[in-house]
């Protein structure tokens, strides 16, 4: 580390902790993502239907 300059362990410090943030929120999306399929999947078997997938006619 010495190669690295004399702040060089707070430098190494500061990316490995960036970097497992980083790793923690592409889980927690990737988790948040996988129970929001899982809700979306709920609703539409219960009949609750996606505004977004209606037809201009069916609205009125």
């Amino acid at each position: 580390m010495t190669s690295l300059g004399p702040y060089a362990s707070f430098v190494v410090t500061s990316y490995a902790l960036v970097a497992a943030i980083v790793l923690i929120l592409i889980g927690w999306v990737a988790l948040d993502y996988r129970r929001q399929k899982e809700r979306l999947r709920e609703l539409e078997a219960s009949g609750v239907t996606r505004r977004s997938g209606r037809q201009a006619t069916d609205i009125r």
